[in-house]
C-alpha cells in the first residue's frame, strides 16, 4: 500500500489515516503508524503534516441519518444481529479516528510521549475491532456499508476539538464507558441465540474496551492534577459543557472502577440530574 510511506511523523500518520476514505487503508495507517511509532522510528511532528481534517474521510456508503431514524432490531433474527454488528462496526470505526483525532490535534500539547503511546494503542486495537466486525458481517452475508447509520460520536468530537480535558470527559469516559455497561448484555444475547461467533468479537472488544477507558481516565487525571482541580467535579462540569443528553443507567460499576472510572465523577448525573 503505498499510502503507508506517505506520512513522516506520527501526527502525519494520524491524519493520513483519519483522511483516508478506503477503510481497509485507513485501519493499516492507523496500525502502521502505531506501530512505527512505538517502535520510535517516527518523530511527534512534522512541518510536512497535512492539517487535521474536520471530518474524517469515509466512503459512500453508510447513508448518515439521525439517530432517531436508526431503526432497533431484534437480536432473535439474522436480520437483528447484522443491524447490531452494522451499527458496532460504525462505533469502532469512529473510535479509531477518535483516536487519531486525540493524537494528531493535540500532538503540541505539553504531556508526556506516553500519552501518545496509550492513544496509539487505542488506535491500533479500534482498527482491529472494525476488521473483526466487517469480517463477521461477511460471514452473515453482509457488510459495513448496508444500513443507515447515525454521526453522532463524530459530533462529539467536534465539539471538543479545542479542549484536551473536554475531549477526554466526553469520549473515553462517556462514550467508551457506555460500551462496558450495554456489552455484556449483548454477549449474553448473542450466545442465547447461538451465536457464538459473534459473541466473542464481542468478548475480544468488551476487554480491550476497559483498557481504553483506562487510558482516559489516567490522562484526565493527570490532566486535572495538573489544573488542580478535582477530577470528579471537573468532568461534570465539562461534561454538562460539552455533551447533548444525560449519562444512562445501568452503569456497569465494577467494570468501570477497574479502568479508573469511580462512581463519584457519573452517579450524580443520571437523566434525572442533567436536563
Amino acid at each position: 500500500m503505498s499510502n503507508l510511506t506517505r506520512f513522516h511523523s506520527l501526527r502525519g500518520g494520524a491524519v493520513e489515516a483519519i483522511r483516508a476514505a478506503d477503510l481497509a487503508v485507513k485501519t493499516e495507517l492507523a496500525q502502521e503508524a502505531a506501530r512505527r511509532w512505538q517502535a520510535r522510528t517516527l518523530s511527534l511532528r512534522s512541518p510536512l503534516d497535512r492539517a487535521v481534517p474536520a471530518r474524517p474521510g469515509r466512503p459512500a456508503k453508510p447513508l448518515l441519518i439521525p439517530p432517531t431514524q436508526v431503526k432497533r432490531r431484534s437480536l432473535g433474527s439474522l436480520k437483528g444481529r447484522i443491524a447490531l454488528l452494522h451499527a458496532i462496526a460504525h462505533i469502532e470505526l469512529n473510535a479509531v479516528d477518535l483516536a487519531l483525532d486525540i493524537v494528531a490535534r493535540f500532538a503540541a500539547e505539553p504531556v508526556p510521549n506516553s500519552f501518545f503511546d496509550g492513544w496509539m494503542q487505542v488506535a491500533f486495537e479500534e482498527a482491529k475491532h472494525f476488521r473483526m466486525v466487517r469480517q463477521r458481517l461477511n460471514e452473515l452475508g453482509a457488510d459495513y456499508g448496508d444500513l443507515p447509520a447515525h454521526d453522532g460520536l463524530w459530533q462529539a468530537a467536534h465539539d471538543t476539538r479545542n479542549d484536551l480535558t473536554a475531549r477526554l470527559a466526553v469520549v473515553p469516559l462517556i462514550l467508551e464507558a457506555r460500551g462496558l455497561d450495554v456489552t455484556p448484555a449483548l454477549q449474553a444475547k448473542m450466545r442465547e441465540t447461538g451465536d457464538h461467533e459473534s459473541a466473542a468479537v464481542l468478548d475480544v472488544i468488551y476487554e480491550d474496551e476497559k483498557g481504553h477507558v483506562a487510558v482516559g481516565a489516567k490522562w484526565f487525571r493527570f490532566l486535572c492534577a495538573r489544573q488542580k482541580r478535582d477530577p470528579a467535579a471537573t468532568f461534570q462540569a465539562l461534561v454538562r459543557a460539552n455533551f447533548r443528553g444525560p449519562l444512562k443507567a445501568p452503569f456497569n460499576d465494577i467494570a468501570r472502577a477497574e479502568a479508573g472510572l469511580t462512581p463519584s465523577f457519573y452517579r450524580s448525573m443520571t437523566a434525572s440530574t442533567n436536563i
